[in-house]
């Protein structure tokens, strides 16, 4: 059984899993200081809601992301959670771990020779916490990102309960994810969104849930069974975001094992 560690740095919250829990935070906090400093520069990186072009000499984290933002759309720091948790894993692999798995608020960055379960949670009550990928260890390493009108404290446009989008590029699927969370206002929207993204390249596959409906798109790993009950004491949880509290949550797709 894999042993999660929580951190938290300023005000985003992570779960951890590997043998260089070290490089993992270390990264964590020079990415973000990175961030900062580059903000201070550019102070529409952070408030943008659509892509705007970059600085001379921006470190690569914003160029990730702004390259994610003009993608899909969506502003350079739709991808921030998904960039420093890909960020921070690699640092731990290219240090000798052979496992990283990095969640930032329900963004994850898996790494793994070893299976494993990624449970999804939809709210309380969802008749789809039931459910989890089971990732092989030859589909990773490999993105899952995640986006929720209705949890957590991100800004989104739309009425989606649950919008998780699959890539090799942790900043692409975070971006995908917030893109498909502000289009998703009923479950007619659905297909259409699916649609939307799949055409984006380098995305592989997306399940959003909205109105109880769920639509699944491109390349996804198997579906399988789990506990839904356990599902809510396993996320990742933010104290300022709206999310049902049991102990401390951000906003999705929690459960490893």
């Amino acid at each position: 059984m894999r042993q999660f560690q929580s951190f938290s740095y300023r005000n985003s919250n992570f779960r951890l899993c590997s043998t260089r829990l070290d490089l993992i935070t270390a990264e964590i906090v020079r990415q973000r200081e990175l961030l900062e400093q580059y903000i201070l520069l550019q102070p529409l990186f952070r408030t943008s809601l659509e892509p705007i072009g970059l600085l001379p000499g921006a470190p690569p984290i914003a160029e990730r992301m702004a390259a994610a933002a003009a993608q899909t759309g969506v502003g350079p720091l739709a991808a921030v959670a998904g960039a420093i948790a890909q960020a921070a894993a690699e640092a731990a692999l290219a240090g000798g771990a052979t496992e990283a798995i990095v969640e930032n608020g329900g963004d994850l960055y898996l790494a793994s020779p070893q299976p494993l379960r990624v449970g999804i949670y939809a709210g309380p009550g969802s008749a789809f916490n039931c459910l989890a990928f089971e990732f092989t260890p030859e589909q990773l390493p490999l993105s899952l990102c995640s986006s929720s009108s209705l949890m957590g404290h991100s800004l989104s446009f739309g009425r989606c309960q649950l919008a998780s989008v699959l890539a090799k590029d942790a900043s692409l699927a975070d971006a995908a994810a917030t893109l498909a969370g502000n289009l998703v206002r009923c479950a007619a929207d659905i297909d259409p969104t699916l649609t939307r993204l799949l055409r984006i390249p380098g995305i592989q596959g997306a399940v959003i849930i909205c109105e109880e409906k769920i639509g699944l798109g491109g390349n996804l790993p198997k579906l399988c069974r789990q506990d839904s009950r356990a599902g809510i004491d396993l996320v990742t949880r933010d104290k300022f975001s709206n999310f049902p509290h049991r102990n401390s949550p951000e906003n999705v797709m929690p459960q490893h094992s």
